[in-house]
Order: structure tokens, then sequence, then C-alpha cells
């Protein structure tokens, strides 16, 4: 094998071990919401093969404001289920879009693609979590 052949190797073996690790060690990558003006709670996610942060978590009874900004044009990620609010939203490509709601249980609640391939997950914390947002 000459070198450029194991450079190629190597590198494809890197990118699976990086996948690997990304979608099925690491957990997601997390956020927590920001309590802005009138006590909305603010999350911005980037949609780009996946959701980033994919774990949000919120506090229950206040105003949340999910605000998914599409940097693809994957088929898959046009459009986003939160199953548990009863939502589903078209995402067009390259532009951010808003999806406002009032988490009135706490709990985990899935969210994900149209066709369930990718996913992420919404925590609501309930009024007696003691986490320093009181």
């Amino acid at each position: 094998m000459t070198a450029a052949q194991w450079a190629v190797t190597l590198g494809g073996i890197a990118a699976i071990g990086w996948v690997v690790y990304y979608f099925f060690i690491a957990g997601g990558v997390r956020a927590v919401a920001r309590v802005g003006a009138a006590g909305v709670q603010r999350v911005a996610i980037e949609v780009l093969g996946g959701y980033s942060p994919s774990i949000v978590t919120v506090r229950q009874g206040q105003p949340v404001r999910l605000e998914f900004h599409r940097a693809d044009t994957d088929s898959c990620t046009e459009e986003v289920v939160l199953d548990g609010f009863s939502i589903r939203q078209y995402l067009p490509a390259y532009q951010t879009t808003t999806i406002e709601f009032t988490p009135t249980l706490a709990g985990t609640y899935d969210f994900s693609c149209g066709m369930g391939m990718v996913h992420g997950k919404l925590i609501v914390e309930g009024h007696g979590t003691n986490d320093g947002h009181d």
C-alpha cells in the first residue's frame, strides 16, 4: 500500500471513530434555555444533518421559543416534530423558523425530523427542580 492509500485509510478510520463517538457515546450537545424579555426561554438550534444542541432544558410553565436554523437542504431535516406538544413545523432551508409554546408538564420529550431519523430531546424541569433558576 502506498503512503497516499495509508493516509486515506487512516482518515476514513478517524472519520468513522468521530461519527461513532459523536452520535453514540457523547450523548449530544446540551443547552439550557436563556430567559429573555417577558420571561421567554430562548434556544437557538442549528439543523445541519442533526440538531445542535440536541438536548435542550427548559422550565415548566414558562413560554419557550425554539429557533431552528436549517443550514442544509437534506429532505430529512425539512420538518421538525415535537409529538409531546402536537407540533409539526416545516423548516425552510437556510432560514430560521421560530416555534413558540408553553410546556405545562415536566418530563423528557423527544423531537425529531419528519422521517424520524434525526433526534433530539427537550427536558422540561418542574417547578420544584433545584437548579438555581428560582
